[in-house]
């Protein structure tokens, strides 16, 4: 199965908004065949498995990272090919939490004769797809929010000077989780400040995240370099009929979402992007959308880059009110921590909802 998960994150980047899987077929002790799922309407991790192992299949064991799905979408149904090549056994990491599947693969298996066994590595096989659990079970992506940071919690200085805080290999590596996001969401503030391009470019990617941005009045300046190429959506509550024709014109997708006090409605939001299938949502905003964003109760963890340095007053995490009591924190549980280059990175989470379990293990690298 450690071999299906390594083969399953080959998908990382480009399954979207699929979940990422991987197979490997064994037959007497040898591999005769695996493959994992690139992209939307391309084969199934099982089906480029089946063709590479042929006849060979016939009376093998399948490893698949995901239950095997039972219904018709853009391919056929995985559980059936597995049938039809006379598998013996399957094994799957996890069950399928998509409303469609759910069981159903695993069952239609069964009835057919297929020994079917489920649960071998079922934390990192949940940890790769993360999102797509998310946004199966609770409706919307999994949002993951990047913050670069000194020791003493300042993330820019008081005239808005922040680049850069933390060192090359960081931002390297921030860039290598924006590949992995879906969808990127910044503010207007952010935009305003830095003017980001907000893409991916430090790393090789097939694909750039859809862009987002949080605009309550449609602020946007038509010029900023987060519009440049489309592929960007922009959140906004209040109507501004010139506004909005000016940021159409340059290729902007506008989505009306505002909530009675005339800001974004966050929680929509997110609603919303799960339903266009977005599975993880990288949040790269300003201390006052993070402290929207954390007091909605909208993040579930924390990319954290820790520079090894004070800086003094200035911009903080996250804008949040005075606490009277330490009772009314909102905690996190340290999940990983590693170092990059001279900076520290911290990924820390909120605290898993019961039926959804997503505080799991690290993936397998081997």
């Amino acid at each position: 199965m450690s071999r299906a998960l390594a083969l399953a994150a080959h998908g990382l980047t480009t399954s979207t908004p699929n979940p990422r899987v991987g197979c490997v077929i064994v037959k007497d002790g040898q591999i005769v065949g695996e493959g994992w799922h690139r992209r939307a309407g391309e084969p199934h991790a099982e089906a480029v498995a089946l063709a590479a192992a042929g006849l060979q299949a016939r009376g093998a064991t399948a490893y698949v990272t995901l239950e095997p799905c039972s219904h018709h979408g853009r391919t056929p149904p995985c559980a059936d090919a597995l049938v039809a090549a006379n598998v013996a056994r399957v094994i799957a990491a996890m069950e399928d939490p998509n409303p469609k599947v759910r069981g159903r693969g695993l069952t239609r298996l069964r009835e057919s004769g297929v020994e079917v066994r489920c649960g071998l590595l079922a934390a990192p096989a949940r940890e790769l797809n993360i999102g797509f659990v998310s946004r199966m079970t609770r409706g919307r992506p999994w949002v993951r929010a990047k913050i670069a940071a000194s020791l003493d919690g300042t993330t820019a200085l008081a005239d808005g000077s922040s680049q850069w805080i933390t060192g090359e290999a960081a931002r390297i590596d921030g860039h290598r989780w924006r590949s992995r996001a879906c969808a990127i969401l910044t503010g207007y503030g952010t935009v305003r400040d830095d003017d980001p391009q907000l893409n991916v470019r430090h790393v090789e990617t097939e694909r750039q995240p859809l862009r987002v941005v949080v605009d309550s009045r449609l602020e946007t300046p038509p010029a900023a370099r987060v519009l440049a190429g489309g592929n960007t959506l922009l959140a906004y509550a209040v109507e501004h009929p010139e506004r909005a024709a000016r940021l159409r014109e340059q290729g902007a997708e506008l989505l009306a979402i505002g909530n009675a006090a005339g800001k974004v409605d966050l929680p929509a939001l997110l609603t919303a992007l799960g339903e266009r299938g977005i599975n993880e949502l990288h949040l790269e905003a300003g201390f006052k959308l993070n402290g929207s964003m954390l007091r909605e109760n909208c993040i579930d963890e924390w990319l954290m880059y820790m520079a090894p340095c004070f800086l003094g007053p200035g911009a903080g995490i996250a804008n949040l009110p005075a606490l009277t009591s330490l009772q009314d924190r909102q905690q996190f549980a340290l999940h990983s921590v590693e170092q990059i280059g001279d900076d520290l990175r911290l990924l820390v989470r909120r605290p898993a909802v019961p039926d959804t379990d997503l505080s799991v293990e690290s993936l397998p690298t081997n």
